[in-house]
């Protein structure tokens, strides 16, 4: 009888015997080749990024006010972080942030989700209109601004003149000087015109990596488009969606340039976002100890954001 014959019920042989040595090797040279390829541009991210948010955390420890030219950089300990705490300006800011990235995050995954299905199928003329639809993308941000502003102004813009066609009241209608909802709604339209291709354009990736075949055998077993839709695209799509979240998320969570070339903040105060408060803080107010503080917290919360999108990725065990 032969050794392999001969060998004790579940010791297996010599030729099925993994080289767990040989395999490890192989998975630390490419851990240490991933590091080399990212190394450069880590770097270059440290190099650029490192000193502001060192000088930054500096500032927020200290008392440093442009105003106050004379006054030392004393050390405050965390009076900066408790004023913040206390502050109901911030606050407001904070709720602002939140709800407006909340609303434009889901509403904007929605309508992406839906340009990129439509994007996904196959029709005369695709190849066009996947290109079209990322001019709002590349528009620069203040340009497509200004753009929107100029549409909603009740004198020159279209919008209140096509909607004086529906109702007269509807012709003069201040948009981003007398309304909080209105601005907001303005704020909104224009950020979300924007992104909303960028968006598509990941989920599309997505899209285009899914086999076609598990369509063809939903198909075979009877599966209703919207059941193939729910129970296939949605979840093989999890990935695609939750990058596309971070992206978006992070993107509304410090929007600025749209809200300060619509509204500069107003009216009053009534669309200040946090990256707003921290731009008043910094270059209106000169006060770069509590505007350090601000854009430490800014940074805090980006990184529990961004932590728990990792969380979502992380691959079920």
């Amino acid at each position: 009888m032969s050794a392999v014959l001969a060998r004790a019920p579940g010791q297996p042989t010599r030729a099925r015997r993994r080289p767990t040595g040989k395999l490890d090797a192989r998975q630390r040279g490419d851990r240490r080749l991933g590091y080399l390829l990212v190394a450069p541009s880590l770097i270059l991210l440290l190099a650029v990024t490192a000193y502001p948010l060192v000088y930054n955390i500096w500032n927020s420890f200290h008392f440093v006010n442009l105003s106050y030219a004379g006054l030392p950089h004393n050390f405050v300990g965390a009076k900066n972080y408790s004023a913040m705490a206390r502050s109901s300006e911030f606050r407001a800011a904070l709720v602002r942030t939140l709800v407006f990235t909340a609303v434009t995050v889901v509403a904007d995954l929605v309508l992406a989700l839906g340009l990129a299905v439509m994007l996904n199928a196959k029709f005369k003329g695709r190849g066009l209109l996947r290109a079209s639809v990322l001019i709002p993308w590349a528009v620069p941000t203040v340009v497509s601004a200004t753009l929107w502003k100029t549409m909603f102004d009740p004198r020159a813009g279209f919008v209140d003149y096509l909607l004086g066609f529906i109702h007269k009241g509807w012709s003069t209608i201040a948009w981003v000087s007398a309304s909080t909802v209105k601005s907001w709604l303005v704020i909104f339209v224009a950020d979300s015109w924007k992104n909303i291709p960028f968006v598509a354009l990941i989920l599309l990736a997505g899209l285009q990596v899914i086999p076609t075949d598990v369509y063809e055998a939903a198909r075979m077993d009877g599966a209703s488009a919207w059941q193939a839709f729910r129970r296939i695209t949605l979840p093989l799509l999890k990935p695609a969606l939750v990058v596309a979240a971070v992206f978006r998320t992070l993107q509304a969570f410090f929007v600025f340039d749209v809200i300060y070339i619509l509204t500069g903040g107003g009216p009053g105060t009534s669309t200040e976002t946090l990256s707003f408060l921290n731009f008043q803080t910094f270059i209106t107010n000169t006060d770069f100890g509590y505007g350090g503080a601000i854009s430490v917290m800014l940074v805090v919360i980006a990184l529990l954001i961004a932590a728990g999108y990792v969380r979502l990725l992380r691959p079920e065990s």
